[in-house]
């Protein structure tokens, strides 16, 4: 089943895992992201989506911004230790804070389009189009499991279905974008492995269907 899907906002940071501590953005919304955006708005174990193309609706345009993050995390047995003894663990922002820079998207605008297949945890009641009208219903309302974001929460995502019929003023822009993340591959829980393809923009359409992903 397949969908067109509107995504729009102000601000985006899909972050490049080469740059290491200071963020910086791919050029454009990367497949996984995309993914879990739509996620975002409508999941259910008996489906898994699929992003066919991504269409650029607006000029690619960066900007930096400064960001206060914190440097340190809660580790799950300091609240395994606290559940037995009961001291709490605390984290103090004034001495962990850090403030970082960031290259980051401005004024972001994509068309997704994506298409899902069934899987085996689906209900002997769920079909096809059962999802697909849920999808399209959530998209109408703007109704959402969480609020879709575009790589930072912080970026959150308007979105809307695109109605099928309608032309996609995708931006007359053709660019290789050099090596992209694809996706995480979870076949091995223990040693989750990045995947990576080569991204080619043409006429301001990113095909993600029958690429060659390496790890």
């Amino acid at each position: 089943m397949s969908m067109l899907i509107e995504v729009w906002g102000d601000y985006a940071c899909f972050s490049r895992p080469e740059m290491k501590t200071e963020r910086v953005s791919y050029d454009i919304i990367t497949p996984s992201a995309a993914r879990g955006l739509v996620e975002a708005i409508y999941w259910h174990p008996g489906m898994k989506y699929h992003i066919d193309r991504i269409y650029l609706l607006n000029p690619v345009r960066f900007t930096n911004i400064r960001r206060n993050e914190v440097k340190s995390t809660l580790l799950s047995s300091a609240a395994l230790s606290a559940a037995k003894s009961g001291a709490a663990p605390v984290l103090y922002t004034s001495a962990d804070i850090q403030q970082r820079a960031a290259l980051v998207l401005q004024d972001v605008h994509y068309v997704i389009e994506c298409h899902f297949t069934m899987t085996d945890k689906a209900a002997p009641g769920d079909n096809p189009g059962k999802f697909q009208d849920i999808l399209r219903r959530r998209l109408n309302k703007g109704q959402c499991y969480h609020q879709p974001c575009f790589g930072c929460r912080e970026f959150p995502a308007n979105f809307r279905e695109w109605h099928a019929g309608e032309p996609i003023p995708a931006l007359p822009v053709t660019q290789d974008l050099g090596f992209m993340l694809y996706d995480l591959d979870y076949a091995d829980p223990e040693n989750i492995q990045p995947q990576f393809f080569r991204a080619k923009l043409v006429d301001g359409v990113l095909d993600c269907r029958n690429v060659e992903v390496f790890t």
